[in-house]
């Protein structure tokens, strides 16, 4: 069996990377690619907070810190997990770049905006380190700011980025309140139409890797052990 792993990654705060990782697995279990997992590695607790609220017990959830994080990979994939969306959080060098390490996908949320764009180098070096495909987000967007063309040239810059923006609006916020997405409140908003888009690109990109997890695992151990 083949078990993936997207991990949502940004040095800079507020870049929505919770929010985005919390409507990815939904949406990726809606669409049957489950069972899926969510790991949330964030001391904050952003995201297991959510899911707390949710009167759903999926996707599964695992409260972890780094350092048994290759524990807990390893268990779900014994359990039959498809899918692990993990959530790292911001400002913690090393736990970005080690986790890393073992996932399949990075996925770098950046929101539209100079000092955003100004931080992104940095996250998208760390992964660079490590040689991990990533995928660059625009999220919390306008529609009508010209800064948000501006933006996807600066961050193709950097690596490749979506072709799916995500953007700003009242109802992503609001779903997290109770513990629950735009796809299950207001399934047929543009914000629903976004995340299941955004899925399906992120899908397609798993789905190239082929590579199975236990032969992953070890090289990302030996790799972490050789510092």
């Amino acid at each position: 069996m083949v078990m993936h792993v997207v991990m949502f990654a940004s040095q800079k705060g507020g870049s929505g990377k919770t929010t985005l990782a919390g409507h990815v697995a939904v949406q990726a279990e809606r669409s049957g690619a489950g069972p899926v997992a969510i790991i949330d590695t964030d001391p904050q607790g952003s995201l297991t907070d959510w899911w707390a609220q949710r009167h759903s017990a999926s996707p599964c959830l695992v409260t972890t810190k780094f350092p048994r994080l290759m524990t807990e990979l390893e268990r779900l994939h014994d359990k039959g997990v498809n899918l692990v969306v993990v959530d790292t959080p911001a400002a913690v060098i090393m736990a970005i770049r080690d986790a890393a390490l073992f996932a399949d996908l990075v996925v770098i949320p950046v929101r539209p905006s100079p000092h955003d764009l100004r931080a992104l180098g940095a996250t998208v070096a760390l992964i660079r380190e490590v040689s991990k495909p990533m995928a660059l987000v625009l999220n919390g967007a306008n529609a009508r700011a010209q800064i948000t063309g501006e933006a996807a040239a600066v961050a193709n810059a950097h690596g490749v980025v979506a072709p799916v923006i995500v953007h700003q609006r009242v109802n992503f916020a609001s779903s997290m309140v109770d513990g629950r997405t735009v796809m299950e409140t207001d399934p047929e908003s543009p914000s629903s139409s976004e995340i299941e888009r955004l899925w399906r690109y992120l899908q397609g990109r798993l789905e190239t890797s082929g590579q199975q997890w236990t032969t992953r695992f070890f090289s990302s151990v030996s790799r972490l052990l050789a510092g």
